[in-house]
């Protein structure tokens, strides 16, 4: 084919999802197959969405294009101005707005290694320069990350609790790293996890938007409300910013079956405690498997947990556990874990402990 891409594309691969769960039930003739590789709610969804979805009658119009009603829920439940939020087809497709509204080859962007890996791929795909550092004991290095700016610099993304380890930057560590760099760079922070967390230094983000008009805050239905095949998150920022991101966001870019199960969900708050609550409790049975069985482990705040067990590559244990009906995300370092429901993980625990055994 003589039509050629632009020379960075080379460089990346498209995202390539596991194996769906048929596939892997007929490949190893297996009766279940239990997903715990994407971070998706394992209880499912509100029975409120199920019902407002059914209630659809025309599927021949167009969406709201400004999401109108769903904007009205969603500033009210964060307490923020309606013109400050701009919605998307998951988060996915924000950090592609953003990158593209601010990223070309003149431009640096900073970021941690060992995180979210989309904001590393629009930036390529934009040709700018990436700036990466490394984690410190599975964190992001704020003041590392401070260093890298300069005057070149228009975005730094900070995936908070951070995906894949689950590690969090706190209240002060936030505000001083706010504090620090210069009002030109965007700073966004990567919420996807917000509903799952737990402990009280976790920085509440929306009150600061007043004080740094260079502060975005990306949030999503596709976690605790369980609506990951939805695919729909948004973006609160200063109002201002939103409207010159809204020239980048496809006109239609988030369906009426989307925008009807946020709406419907976020009547059911009481379905997301639920979830939340579960999902602490079988967070502290992994730590308590984890230091019985000497596995390394991050504590988390979302509703994954990374893990490493000592003297086993990851792919064996990705490849261990997905021929017995389990699968995990795999990393050079460790595998990542949705935490799925108390029997799921039971049974889990009884293969790693298998796994363990063959280690040692």
């Amino acid at each position: 084919m003589n039509v050629k891409v632009r020379p960075q594309l080379l460089s990346l691969k498209a995202y390539t999802p596991g194996k769906s769960s048929e596939e892997v039930q007929r490949e190893y003739k297996l009766e279940k197959i239990v997903k715990l590789a994407s971070n998706e709610n394992p209880y499912g969804t509100s029975p409120f969405v199920k019902e407002a979805i059914s209630k659809i009658d025309n599927f021949a119009i167009y969406p709201d294009g400004a999401s109108t009603a769903l904007r009205k829920e969603v500033a009210e439940y964060t307490g923020v101005k309606e013109d400050q939020l701009i919605f998307s087809s998951g988060l996915d497709e924000l950090i592609q707005i953003i990158s593209k509204a601010l990223l070309d080859e003149n431009f640096n962007t900073v970021m941690a290694s060992g995180t979210f890996p989309q904001y590393r791929h629009n930036a390529v795909v934009q040709n700018a320069e990436i700036r990466e550092v490394p984690l410190k004991n599975g964190c992001h290095d704020l003041p590392e990350m401070a260093k890298q700016i300069d005057d070149n610099t228009q975005v730094v993304w900070i995936c908070n609790p951070n995906n894949p380890t689950g590690t969090y930057v706190d209240n002060k560590e936030l505000e001083q790293f706010l504090q620090s760099i210069p009002s030109h760079v965007l700073v966004v922070m990567d919420e996807a996890y917000y509903e799952y967390v737990t402990v009280e230094d976790y920085p509440e983000t929306i009150p600061l938007l007043d004080q740094y008009d260079n502060l975005m805050v990306l949030r999503t239905f596709s976690k605790a409300f369980g609506l990951a095949s939805f695919r729909i998150g948004y973006g609160i920022g200063a109002a201002s910013f939103i409207q010159q991101l809204e020239v980048v966001r496809l006109p239609f870019n988030t369906s009426v079956l989307a925008q009807k199960a946020a709406l419907a969900a976020l009547k059911d708050l009481d379905f997301v405690k639920q979830s939340v609550s579960l999902n602490a409790i079988e967070l502290q049975k992994y730590y308590e498997f984890c230091k019985q069985h000497q596995i390394d482990f991050y504590t988390s705040q979302g509703n994954f947990i990374f893990i490493s067990i000592p003297g086993k590559e990851s792919a064996e244990v990705f490849q261990y556990l997905l021929e017995r009906g389990y699968t995990v995300r795999p990393f050079p370092n460790g595998v990542r874990i949705t935490v799925g429901t108390k029997e799921e993980n039971e049974e889990l625990f009884e293969l790693i402990e298998k796994i363990v055994l063959i280690a040692h």
